[in-house]
């Protein structure tokens, strides 16, 4: 890419979920004027939630997807400008940094800020992403309290469907864990915890079961889910096997608990540290937890927040905290580092 021909911004976060908007409405209020980069999830997961209940602020709660409106309005009243476009690369070996888009489109900016969050990984079935945000979730926090009293259905079999699976029992009839093999990959932990509400009769497990389809509508939710199970495992790879069996199953939520993927992939290349499952290392997630530049990565003038960084609370909330931080802690780093202009020009004058 060639800088000459860039569009250069002080600042450009790629992101336009509540981490990026929160960076985006503080950084604007810095007159950052920062620029947003929305991906093919705009506003991010929140959007595929129907009611959002535990933001604060909201007390009869508050649509996914109007919160998220509500937060590119303020944003952009401010001075953000939001635009599509998918980071595909960052080249960090320059100042300012070269940003390319799969638009095409290339920027430079003195300041990036990566909030391109992270992507629930799906099953791939029947009725699964029509009911999603309808009875099909990722998320048991934001949206188990919803489908209060009725059967539930968890599916995966590492630590998160188990944490998912035990938060449920709050709210359900009875929790079903669904795993297409015999063994689990969750920790001792996580099993003993769960296995003691087995034994209170709140949770049942499904082994060596897989999901393969989800039925209902969006006007009435999940009605029941189709089923198979083979006790050699994995029945989705057997269903020819005449020891599959195929049933229907009577349940009013269905939670997806399969793991999330950062979007990170246009980081790989840079001086940005990744942990083996491709989430951002910053200080604060090094354990520098006290002071500032918590969301700083390896790179100068390269932050983090949201969920490239958090692979464990994943919330709205904790997203929005660490938006707030890369925002003042990219405003510190452009005053000290990369001033304005204006600010250069009066400089000089000063030391004339």
């Amino acid at each position: 890419m060639s800088s000459e021909t860039a569009d250069h911004r002080r600042l450009i976060i790629a992101g336009s979920g509540i981490a990026g908007l929160t960076a985006a409405i503080y950084a604007a209020r810095s007159n950052l004027e920062p620029l947003v980069l929305e991906g093919d999830e705009p506003g991010g997961q929140l959007t595929l939630t129907t009611d959002v209940e535990n933001y604060p602020g909201f007390p009869d709660g508050v649509g996914g997807t109007e919160l998220v409106n509500n937060m590119k309005e303020q944003a952009t009243q401010f001075g953000a400008e939001i635009t599509h476009g998918i980071v595909e690369d960052v080249d960090d070996d320059v100042r300012p940094f070269e940003v390319e888009l799969n638009t095409g489109d290339t920027y430079t900016a003195d300041a990036f800020i990566a909030a391109s969050g992270a992507s629930a990984r799906t099953l791939g079935v029947p009725g699964e992403d029509d009911l999603m945000g309808f009875g099909v979730s990722t998320c048991a926090t934001c949206d188990g309290a919803f489908f209060r009293g009725e059967d539930m259905l968890v599916v995966g079999g590492g630590d998160a469907a188990f944490e998912e699976a035990d938060f449920l029992t709050r709210f359900a009839d009875t929790v079903y864990l669904a795993h297409r093999r015999e063994e689990f990959r969750a920790e001792d932990y996580w099993i003993d915890r769960l296995m003691e509400k087995v034994e209170d009769g709140d949770v049942e497990i499904m082994r060596n079961t897989e999901l393969l389809e989800v039925h209902g509508s969006q006007e009435d939710g999940v009605d029941h889910v189709t089923l198979a199970r083979n006790e050699s495992g994995y029945p989705k790879d057997n269903l020819d096997d005449p020891e599959t069996e195929e049933f229907d199953f009577d349940v009013g939520a269905v939670f997806v608990a399969i793991g999330h993927t950062p979007n990170t992939d246009y980081l790989q290349d840079t001086g940005v540290e990744l942990d083996p499952e491709g989430y951002v290392m910053t200080q604060g997630s090094r354990g520098g937890g006290e002071g500032a530049n918590q969301t700083a990565t390896g790179v100068d003038g390269l932050f983090a927040a949201g969920d490239v960084v958090d692979h464990h609370y994943q919330q709205a909330i904790t997203a929005g905290g660490m938006g707030c931080k890369a925002a003042m802690d990219a405003d510190d780093y452009l005053e000290r580092e990369a001033p304005a202009a204006g600010e250069t020009e009066t400089a000089a004058e000063a030391d004339d």
